[in-house]
Order: C-alpha cells, then structure tokens, then sequence
C-alpha cells in the first residue's frame, strides 16, 4: 500500500517455507513478488527504496547498485557482540551517496553480508566515534582522513557527498 498504485514491492527471504507462506499471505497483492532468495544473490530490479531488516557489517555493492537516483537504503551495520546503528544511504544524481545513522539497532545477522574483521572494525568505530558525524558513504577509492568507518571497497565518511 505504501508504494501506491503504480509502485512494486520486491521481497527477498532465504527460508524457502517462510518464502511460501509470505506469497500465500501476499497473493491478494498483484504488486508484490516474494523472490524465494536472498537479495545477495544476483540481480535486483532497479529500486527506489531498499529496507533489509537483518543485521549486516558491510554494505553490499548489489544494495548500492540496484538504487536508482534518489533511491534509499535503510540497513542496520550490527557488529556480533554489541547494538549497532540504523544507517541511511541516498543515492545522488551523480552516484555519490548521502549517508547518516539515525538511531542504534539490534537485528538478526544477515546470512552472506557478515564479516568477523569487518564486525570488529564496526564495533571500533562505534565505540570511538559519534555517529552524528556520519556524512556520505564513499566507493571506488582508499579512504581518506575523512573515514569514520571503512569496509572492503567502501567507507563512511565525515564529508558531504
């Protein structure tokens, strides 16, 4: 209902039961395809909003990729001993990335988007730094000394997008 009438909701679930019954529970929907899945595994169709509701370290390209611009991810980044952050990321025009985390989170770990060096880089930042200073997430480059936080071939950063 949220996406309205003209809108697609995409649902991706890695427990092939509870996939069958959210489709039998959603079947009177026409604008919802339940992908028995994870939204890991290959392609998604391009996204104006991403909501992943399990606890992840790092934030997967495919998630990047598949937002259009404009286009938001809501993702919990929960380390494996401690809460974690909600994190915001919105696509730019220009494929930069506005981020900020806007509360502290604690979530199931998301089977393939867990790290254990990762989790204990996350678990640093959160405990060194204030999540307020959190500006934009940052691809294709090194951090820099703007680095709040940085995973594999991504970062988060203290400058604006």
């Amino acid at each position: 209902q949220l996406v309205g009438p003209g809108g697609h909701v995409h649902a991706y679930e890695i427990d092939p039961d509870l996939a069958r019954r959210a489709s039998e529970n959603l079947v009177q929907n026409g604008n919802v395809t339940v992908h028995a899945r994870s939204a890991l595994d290959g392609p998604m169709p391009p996204s104006g909003v991403i909501y992943v509701s399990a606890g992840v370290t790092h934030v997967p390209d495919v998630w990047l990729d598949t937002l259009r611009p404009g286009g938001r991810l809501v993702v919990p980044l929960t380390p494996a001993e401690r809460l974690g952050c909600m994190l915001l990321v919105t696509r730019q025009p220009d494929v930069a990335y506005a981020a900020r985390i806007f509360s502290t989170a604690g979530f199931i770990p998301c089977v393939g988007a867990r790290d254990e060096r990762q989790s204990r880089a996350l678990a640093a930042a959160l405990d060194a730094r204030t999540s307020d200073d959190v500006r934009s997430l940052r691809r294709g480059h090194e951090p820099d000394e703007t680095a709040w936080y940085s995973g594999d071939g991504w970062w988060l950063s203290t400058a604006p997008p």
